[in-house]
């Protein structure tokens, strides 16, 4: 214990050749966009710098916390490819990394504040707490405490210890604060000692407050710079005087604007729809959402839909981060998925992921409908992805109602085709011949030419009614893909399945 208190009173192991900086949600829910943000910020910037990125879980309030949500934290950072070095998970030479692993450092640094008379005990009830609350509010004042036990001498606080009276641990505000350099607001001081009482630093069930635990752990975890949410700002001047108080070197400060929507209005949490966890499962990729919450703010010299990971790691700088709030616009993220995602198709690593997983889809929502097993293979998902390549913004939009055609055959009739052409008959007997004569890989080029020279071959039929026709008895839709398109992805085997199947029934 002696030792520990020691380590409190002078410094810690400095960091590495590159800055230390952290992440530290509170495990109270999901992780939002707003929350992704801040964490995307801190990997760009370790990365930037060959520095490292760390997780620390805030857990000190314990009635908020939920089971399992620290795992589904660090579960979505890992999805979104910007895992920490350190973290409960992982491990790391500065662990424990959940606050409520490390107790004994609040308790010790609060008993070394206690000794130096920057703090003292409280022992205010929340009955007289509540009072000078309403009194305030009554008053239309700022509620703040009176520091009425900041005045205790030592003769009374050992008085009312012994009659076992509860206590909490305030940390002594002084007024004259310094001025520090906030890498993003510029010059920045609060006078905090004049606008509000002195606050709790240990709770009662021996528990920190933010204020403690981020200054202790920021310092024994050696975090260089703490990059976080803008309501922390007019708190920095408090934690420096907490700093000066321990006598440490303090890390540099720089705080992120808010991330709003795009008419100014707070995301909302309860319309669920700023949840990372939600975007995952719709079927995003963590590249479009890095890309669209970076791409809505600063940070970048220029605005440029598409970046990759890699492109937001060279590309961001701090010093552009601008104070005004990160509109975010998420009409625009199918658009920007889609550009995500033909890159992903591109990819051959990674296309062949997507080829399982549309494989997944496929079988998920056509599995009931005695699909032709060859709709499965390799080659004919992997063709279907190249040719729909830019076309669309999710993958599951493959297994919509509009792309049913790729995986179950439609049910057209003579008499509808007809409806289209009175040369139904002749139109298909055309394509037929066209489609067995193939025996070179069919590319839609050579296949539009040939199409429309078909079509010459009709008495009074038109191109776009020739055009309607093959559609509905290729995909049973009005709409969709060029004909050619359909073509290519089905292959001349199951376009003369389908031409015949339709022309008999």
């Amino acid at each position: 214990a002696v030792g520990a208190v020691r380590a409190l009173s002078g410094g810690a192991a400095g960091p590495g050749p590159g800055p230390r900086v952290r992440f530290g949600p509170s495990p109270t829910g999901r992780l939002h966009l707003g929350g992704l943000r801040t964490a995307l910020c801190n990997f760009l910037f370790a990365r930037q710098r060959r520095g490292a990125f760390v997780l620390r879980i805030e857990d000190t309030d314990r009635l908020r916390a939920l089971r399992g949500a620290a795992d589904g934290i660090e579960d979505v950072l890992e999805w979104a490819g910007i895992a920490p070095d350190e973290s409960p998970r992982r491990g790391g030479a500065f662990g424990p990394y959940r606050q409520s692993q490390r107790l004994h450092l609040y308790r010790q640094a609060c008993d070394v504040l206690l000794d130096r008379g920057a703090a003292y005990r409280c022992f205010c009830t929340p009955q007289r707490l509540q009072l000078l609350k309403k009194e305030a509010l009554r008053n239309q004042q700022t509620p703040r405490y009176d520091n009425r036990c900041r005045h205790l001498t030592p003769k009374e606080v050992a008085e009312k210890l012994s009659q076992g009276l509860d206590w909490v641990v305030r940390f002594r505000l002084e007024r004259g604060v310094e001025p520090f350099q906030d890498l993003v607001y510029g010059w920045n001081k609060h006078e905090v000692a004049e606008v509000e009482g002195d606050p709790v630093i240990l709770k009662g069930d021996g528990f920190p407050t933010y204020h403690l635990a981020n200054v202790v752990d920021d310092h024994y975890m050696a975090i260089s710079h703490v990059l976080r949410g803008t309501e922390w700002l007019t708190s920095t001047s408090k934690h420096l005087l907490l700093y000066k108080a321990f006598g440490w070197d303090p890390p540099q400060f720089g705080h992120l604007p808010l991330l709003l929507n795009k008419d100014g209005a707070k995301l909302s949490k309860r319309q669920g729809d700023v949840f990372v966890e939600r975007f995952a499962q719709d079927g995003y990729l963590p590249e479009a959402l890095l890309d669209i919450i970076t791409n809505c703010g600063s940070g970048f010299a220029e605005k440029q839909m598409g970046r990759t990971l890699e492109e937001l790691i060279s590309q961001f700088e701090i010093g552009r981060i601008t104070t005004h709030s990160a509109l975010l616009d998420l009409e625009m993220l199918p658009e920007f998925n889609r550009v995500h995602l033909a890159r992903h198709i591109e990819n051959e690593e990674l296309r062949q992921k997507l080829i399982r997983e549309l494989q997944s889809l496929v079988e998920r929502v056509y599995g009931d409908q005695q699909i032709d097993k060859e709709v499965l293979e390799k080659e004919y998902v992997e063709q279907v992805l190249l040719m729909r390549k830019g076309h669309i913004s999710l993958l599951k939009d493959l297994v919509s109602c509009d792309y049913a055609y790729l995986w179950v055959r439609p049910s057209v009739s003579r008499e509808q085709l007809q409806t289209l052409s009175a040369e139904a008959d002749d139109i298909g007997k055309l394509v037929l011949g066209l489609m067995e004569r193939q025996t070179a890989v069919l590319t839609m080029e050579e296949l539009n030419n040939d199409l429309r020279n078909l079509q010459k071959q009709t008495r009074e039929t038109k191109y776009s009614s020739m055009m309607k026709l093959l559609r509905l008895a290729l995909s049973g839709q009005q709409h969709g893909p060029s004909v050619a398109e359909m073509m290519v992805t089905l292959g001349p085997r199951e376009v003369c399945g389908r031409l015949h199947k339709a022309l008999s029934s």
